[in-house]
């Protein structure tokens, strides 16, 4: 049976570099052993996907061959975001999900997201792929081609409200798997804005710059094309659209935190005392304002799966991650979908008086870092987060660690965890003073010193 490297089977997806750790066998192995895992719970169908990747044609073929052999109808729906390659599960009623994609990672990255049409598909699961047996079924799987593009973008534009108030509105799907619906959508004329797009092509080698609009240095063309045409806001994707980065028409990027105040408010007027979610790494200012506007804040792991599974099991109707990742479960099915997300930002925009930095300007702010991300091996980086943790619980501190670590003192809180997704450790430091700020980054530097080679 094929061996897979175990460095590609990650928390929430499969990834790896292709021609290195991530190869076509792979993905015929994938596919065999999770059409074994479908047959064993009754599940016939599954519709696939792709990304723009140089290399996601042949892994999405090996992929269809594997799960047919396994005796799965599987529906391919070509080339697109991951949130189509979600809602084709429900608009088609298949029993699963595969997205090849690499998401946010560089041009020779490439995997697999999963998802099962009732739950997501990630930890366990995605170990227990390793020794799930390759069995070729007595009848082979059959394949269509079906688009459900056209649906998709019907299915964004029905929760959409344009208002009065025209906008104009600056996009970067950063070369990725955006870039065919974003054109769509600029060209059908029924956003009520003046639309200015870059980088819409969709190319896998990401000749514009690296698609993740959760960095700065990604979101400097959006920025320099929004003070160009005197844009009210630009609105970029990652790779993959499950990702959305924004930035105000000053240039000021309203990170994941932030575009979750605006959010919660949208979703608090319409349901009072609702239960919204966010990760361990936003702001605290988001927590309050949540409770502020009388809602019920939870913090929860990051991480999309995770935070989809805690949706289901807390009833939340919005949840969102620092890196983008954003779910809404009050009028659409509670996946990370940036492209939607966009289409509720837009809504919030023309509904206001206000100008996206006037409501920047309004929300409260306190000084912290952005994600500090820090080189570490994928074999390191969760014990030196054990370790530390062990420290901090012998010592007199607040202590939050649901996900890694989150320290909060009289200055603030700090937070140090290893990522899910690459080899790194994120940390993240809040205060509401310099001095404070300085303080806690001393204390996080304090703990990571024995770690430094």
């Amino acid at each position: 049976m094929h061996t897979f490297n175990p460095q590609i089977l990650r928390e929430y997806d499969i990834r790896g570099t292709f021609g290195d750790s991530l190869n076509v066998e792979d993905a015929l192995s994938l596919g065999l052993r999770f059409a074994y895992m479908m047959r064993s719970q009754n599940f016939k169908t599954v519709s696939v996907a792709r990304d723009g990747r140089l290399s996601s044609p042949a892994l999405i073929s090996a992929l269809i061959d594997g799960l047919t052999q396994g005796g799965i109808d599987v529906i391919d729906v070509g080339l697109g975001p991951t949130p189509m390659l979600y809602y084709s599960i429900k608009h088609l009623k298949t029993d699963a999900g595969i997205m090849v994609t690499g998401s946010h990672n560089p041009s020779q990255d490439n995997g697999f997201k999963m998802a099962l049409t009732h739950r997501p598909f990630f930890g366990k699961d995605i170990q227990a792929l390793a020794i799930t047996p390759e069995e070729v079924a007595p009848v082979r799987g059959t394949v269509q081609q079906v688009s459900v593009q056209n649906d998709y973008i019907e299915r964004l534009l029905q929760d959409y409200r344009p208002g009065n108030r025209r906008l104009k509105i600056a996009f970067d799907p950063g070369n990725g798997a955006a870039g065919h619906v974003v054109e769509v959508l600029a060209q059908l004329g029924r956003l009520n804005i003046d639309c200015y797009t870059i980088n819409t092509k969709i190319d896998g080698t990401f000749p514009a710059h690296h698609p993740d609009p959760t960095v700065a240095e990604n979101l400097e063309q959006l920025i320099d094309l929004v003070r160009k045409e005197n844009c009210d806001a630009g609105i970029a994707f990652d790779g993959d659209a499950d990702r959305i980065g924004v930035v105000d028409s000053k240039g000021r990027i309203l990170w994941g935190d932030q575009l979750m105040v605006l959010w919660s408010r949208d979703v608090l007027k319409r349901h009072p005392g609702a239960t919204i979610i966010a990760d361990v790494k936003a702001s605290q200012v988001l927590f309050d304002d949540i409770a502020n506007h009388g809602g019920h804040a939870i913090m929860a792991r990051t991480g999309h799966s995770l935070i989809k599974s805690k949706i289901a099991e807390t009833g939340a109707l919005l949840a969102g991650e620092m890196s983008g990742h954003i779910f809404f479960a009050d009028t659409y099915y509670g996946y990370d979908d940036a492209l939607y997300a966009a289409i509720r930002l837009l809504n919030i925009l023309h509904d206001s008086v206000f100008s996206l930095a006037d409501l920047f300007d309004q929300i409260p702010k306190r000084i912290n870092t952005p994600e500090i991300r820090i080189p570490c091996t994928d074999e390191r980086k969760f014990q030196i987060v054990e370790e530390i943790k062990g420290k901090l619980r012998q010592s007199d501190v607040k202590l939050n660690d649901i996900d890694g670590v989150r320290v909060t003192t009289d200055d603030g809180w700090w937070l140090l965890r290893a990522s899910n997704t690459q080899a790194i450790l994120v940390a993240r430091c809040e205060s509401d003073t310099h001095e404070g700020l300085s303080r806690l980054q001393a204390q996080l530097e304090e703990y990571l010193e024995p770690f430094r080679e």
